[in-house]
């Protein structure tokens, strides 16, 4: 089974020989998208999670401590959306985990303090709590948009209006071209916040000056070569960062994504992971993410 140029079963095989458990889910809700299999990856996801709401565990491959993080919300919050419309009895626990530890400011820190880095990543070790990051703020909130889009309890939650808030405060800011992340995660969010935020779309224009014509971004001081390709930050068609884009530079990520399936089924990573546990791990998650992208916009 195949779609266009990719081989789907090979990909399947991939996911059952290599991927964690989360992850398999992700990749039959994206390709069945049944309610058992979306229901799968909420089940899945409670392996991660912390009794004060939050998530950690690894679920954020190169930040493998127990404790709750950012990063570990980040990525709930994405195999949420990815579940849906199927919503977790837990999302309002973990809106509120991230609340309680919100800066002033309304943004978060990159990382809170980690008791034991073993196998963490040190950009995550060495990070400031008591400093407030665009990067990790928008990554998050971006995912909590989506999941706005059927789940009431995450539209109207005071902890989306309060990092909605700081992204808006923090982005007009940015007046030279920003760290890569900074830039996908800050469009990803301004994209999603769209559907209800009118502001976005003008944000979205100033961060289009730093958008190259073919939409990819070196990731300066990341591995050689590191780049962040624009299905990165624009994965979804019909979508106001979209706008941005040219049509024939879209086309042409998709080629290269489409012709980025390996020999073993799956699809790898532009950057290095921190442990043999982690690389793994990314080649799965990254493996689910090229097969949804290429679904959504019909390969």
């Amino acid at each position: 089974m195949s779609i266009h140029s990719i081989h789907l079963g090979r990909t399947k095989a991939f996911m059952a020989a290599h991927a964690r458990v989360l992850d398999r889910h992700r990749f039959d809700a994206v390709t069945d998208g049944g309610t058992a299999d979306r229901q799968a990856v909420i089940d899945a996801l409670d392996a991660y999670r912390n009794p004060d709401g939050g998530y950690g565990w690894g679920l954020e491959p190169d930040l493998r401590a127990a404790e709750s993080q950012p990063a570990g919300a980040l990525h709930a919050l994405e195999a949420l959306a990815c579940a849906g419309p199927a919503t977790s009895p837990h999302t309002v626990a973990l809106l509120d985990w991230l609340d309680s530890v919100t800066l002033p400011d309304g943004g978060l820190p990159f990382a809170l303090p980690i008791a034991d880095p073993a196998a963490c990543a040190p950009f995550w070790v060495h990070a400031d709590p008591a400093e407030s990051s665009l990067q990790i703020t928008a990554a998050v909130a971006a995912q909590a948009h989506r999941l706005a889009r059927w789940d009431e309890n995450v539209r109207d939650h005071p902890w989306l209006e309060a990092a909605t808030r700081y992204c808006f405060e923090s982005i007009p800011r940015i007046d030279e071209a920003p760290f890569a992340y900074v830039l996908s995660f800050a469009l990803q969010f301004l994209d999603a916040a769209a559907d209800t935020q009118p502001k976005a779309r003008d944000l979205l224009d100033h961060l289009g000056q730093f958008v190259p014509a073919d939409g990819a971004v070196a990731v300066v001081g990341g591995t050689e070569g590191e780049t962040l390709h624009l299905l990165d930050y624009a994965p979804e068609p019909d979508r106001p960062v979209r706008d941005l884009l040219d049509p024939g530079a879209v086309s042409a990520d998709l080629d290269r994504l489409e012709h980025g399936q390996q020999p073993d089924g799956g699809w790898t990573v532009g950057f290095t992971g921190f442990s043999p546990a982690a690389t793994l791990e990314w080649r799965g998650h990254a493996t689910v993410g090229a097969v949804s992208v290429l679904r959504m916009n019909g390969r």
